[in-house]
C-alpha cells in the first residue's frame, strides 16, 4: 500500500468525519492514520493486511478488529540494546538517538496490551516467530 499525504488540516477534517481506524499525532505536527477506505479497499480483494504503527495504533486497531486481529509487540531485548543498535547503525545524531530510546522506553509499558510480544535479540529467529505467530493466527 502506498503512503497518502494530506495537509494537516485535511486529516484533522478526515478524523472529524471518523475516516480512520486508527490514527495519532506521532510527534507534534506529524500525524499518521490508517483509512477505513484503505482497509475495506484491500479486504475486497481477499488481502490479509498487515500494519506497522506505533503502539498506541496498534492498541486502537486491536479495539476496533477485536479478534480478527493479532497484535504483536516486537521490542528488543533491553533499552540498552536498542540504544547500542542506534548508536552502530551511524545514522543519528547522538540527540535524535536518546530521543528514540526514551520513546521505545515509555512504548514498552504497552508491551501487555498486545497479543504477543516479540523480543528481537536475533533477526532471523526473530523472523521465524513472526511468521510462526501469523501463520499460526491465520488457520484459526
Amino acid at each position: 500500500m502506498d503512503y497518502l499525504f494530506f495537509p494537516t488540516e485535511v486529516f484533522r477534517q478526515l478524523v472529524a468525519d471518523d475516516k480512520f481506524v486508527e490514527y495519532e499525532e506521532v510527534y507534534p505536527g506529524r500525524f499518521y492514520g490508517t483509512l477505513k477506505s484503505e482497509v475495506n479497499r484491500i479486504w475486497a480483494k481477499g488481502h490479509v493486511i498487515i500494519f506497522d504503527v506505533d503502539v498506541k495504533g496498534g492498541v486502537n486497531l486491536k479495539k476496533f478488529f477485536g479478534k480478527k486481529a493479532l497484535s504483536v509487540f516486537i521490542q528488543a531485548p533491553s533499552v540498552e540494546v536498542l540504544r547500542e543498535r542506534l548508536i552502530k547503525r551511524g545514522t543519528d545524531s547522538m540527540e535524535e538517538i536518546e530521543k528514540r530510546v526514551g520513546k521505545a522506553a515509555e512504548e514498552m509499558e504497552y508491551a501487555p496490551k498486545f497479543d504477543k510480544i516479540l523480543i528481537n535479540d536475533d533477526l532471523d529467529t526473530a523472523l521465524n516467530e513472526a511468521e510462526e505467530m501469523v501463520d499460526g493466527f491465520l488457520a484459526e
